[in-house]
């Protein structure tokens, strides 16, 4: 308690810090473009991994075992890929575009949509997924907190949301993205210190493969899903090429998830974007490879099988560590909750406020103004997001789901939006709405299909589709835009000229 206590103040005084940073609304959304690779790495990293880092992903390997570990193959090729095709042109292409602090304003600015429909439909599904997004940050808060501490899950969610709103509301990017280098440097200290511990504590790694061994062979095989029931671990079934494609293509979604894509966009350079990405991606991997080791060691240590998958972290912590050691770790996992909910709060009310409010309502509106209505909608979406976390569920379809969601409305029209001069607005709009409608549509699709059902992660057809949709009428429906956006890369203003 001491621990948790002294952690969520201090988030709370980075806020109050931060307050008088916030002058403009450049500086509340994405922190005036001023961070330092490092800062950027770190907080790209701890806005990616949310809770489902030490809930979901070490359950899914307790409950499965080593063949669960795809996802994490895919997110670290994804993370590397993110950081080296999209990062340098959207920090660059977002400020030519009258420095754009959302991804809908860049959208609409690069295709030049004086309809402001492709802006209006884009921060739509921004604000439906990421409230979804944020009530799993919420749930996976309650869960920990209630956990740990026991009184009552409704109790651990409220106490949680509230600091999370309370710093994000006072400081805004700043705050956050401070935050988040903090959180981030515990996160890696919990996810490669409780593994650690738990392998000397078995004797080694041979021990732990022997345990791993006794209790099922398939919880070793990268090919294969053990089956965990009741009590114990089955001989468990091949996962097939349609789970490993599943399993991999979370990595999809890395290309169009705008809280970790506004980092890109509020580095200061792009001369500092190759030393962050070899932080990010060293960061991503060693924490993936620890958290997926803490669900094999919990099938070897823990004395009783868990109800829930998802709590192995913790029972690994409190079984292993002394209450100060665990209370750090645990910290750890806490962090990297916040981390994510507080970003993805944060840019859904950018969404509200610079996509809705300004564009629609009040265009003059001053700077005072819109940092006022960003604080109120940080209020709004948090509560929405409350609502639906208070009903419960696994942290881990609920965070695939949104995941999906934005991988596959932004993702395939982030990168042709780079890479394709002649991409239209018709283009951009029908792979948003393609990918979103599909991911939201194939879990009512796929059921009904009886003896054909994929059981495919909607990743999948929802990126396929959306290429798809963005390819054909990109290339046949509309003009490409008029201005020029290639050119090097950190010039402002690009040259307006009729392309070809």
């Amino acid at each position: 308690m001491i621990t948790f206590g002294t952690f969520l103040l201090a988030m709370v005084a980075v806020g109050i810090w931060t307050y008088q940073e916030n002058l403009t609304f450049a500086d509340f959304a994405l922190g005036g473009r001023r961070l330092s690779a490092p800062v950027a790495a770190l907080s790209a990293g701890a806005s990616d991994m949310s809770g489902w880092l030490f809930l979901g992903l070490p359950g899914a390997v307790y409950a499965a075992g080593i063949g669960a570990t795809w996802i994490a193959v895919g997110l670290a090729v994804g993370t590397y890929l993110n950081w080296r095709l999209v990062a340098p042109r959207l920090r660059t292409y977002t400020e030519r575009a009258g420095d754009a602090t959302t991804l809908s304003a860049y959208l609409e600015e690069r295709f030049e949509d004086g309809s402001r429909m492709l802006r209006l439909v884009s921060a739509t599904v921004t604000v439906v997924f990421f409230t979804v997004y944020v009530a799993s940050g919420l749930l996976a808060g309650g869960v920990l907190f209630e956990g740990i501490f026991g009184g009552g899950f409704e109790f651990a969610l409220t106490v949680f949301a509230v600091v999370i709103v309370v710093y994000t509301v006072l400081g805004g990017f700043r705050a956050v993205s401070v935050t988040h280098s903090v959180q981030a440097t515990l996160m890696f200290i919990a996810a490669v210190a409780l593994p650690v511990i738990g392998v000397v504590a078995l004797g080694g790694f041979g021990a732990l493969k022997g345990a791993l061994d006794h209790k099922s062979p398939a919880l070793l095989g990268m090919g294969d899903r053990a089956e965990f029931v009741g009590d114990r671990w089955g001989a468990g079934q091949s996962l097939g090429a349609v789970a490993v494609i599943s399993l991999l293509a979370w990595g999809l979604g890395y290309f169009g998830q705008p809280h970790i894509l506004v980092r890109f966009m509020s580095i200061r350079s792009t001369r500092e974007i190759p030393m962050a990405r070899r932080i990010g991606v060293a960061w991503v991997v060693a924490c993936l490879a620890g958290v997926s080791l803490v669900g094999l060691v919990g099938i070897a240590v823990l004395d009783h099988p868990l109800d829930n998958p998802e709590t192995v972290f913790i029972a690994l912590s409190a079984q292993l560590a002394n209450p100060w050691v665990a209370s750090i770790l645990l910290v750890g996992v806490l962090a990297a909750i916040k981390s994510t909910a507080d970003s993805q709060l944060l840019v859904s009310a950018m969404a509200l406020t610079e996509d809705f409010y300004r564009a629609f309502v009040k265009r003059q509106a001053s700077d005072a103004s819109m940092v006022l209505a960003g604080r109120v909608t940080v209020v709004a979406v948090a509560l929405v997001a409350y609502v639906i976390a208070l009903s419960g569920g696994a942290v881990l379809d609920i965070v695939a789901y949104a995941w999906a969601g934005f991988g596959a409305a932004f993702g395939p029209v982030i990168l042709l939006s780079l890479y394709w001069p002649r991409m239209t607005r018709a283009g951009a709009m029908a792979g948003i709405v393609t990918g979103a409608v599909t991911v939201i549509a194939w879990k009512h699709i796929d059921p009904l299909l009886g003896p054909l059902r994929s059981g495919i992660y909607e990743m999948v057809p929802g990126v396929l589709a959306a290429t798809a949709a963005a390819l054909f009428f990109g290339r046949f429906v509309g003009s490409p835009p008029r201005r020029v956006w290639s050119g090097p890369l950190d010039k402002k203003n690009a040259a307006t000229a009729p392309v070809g």
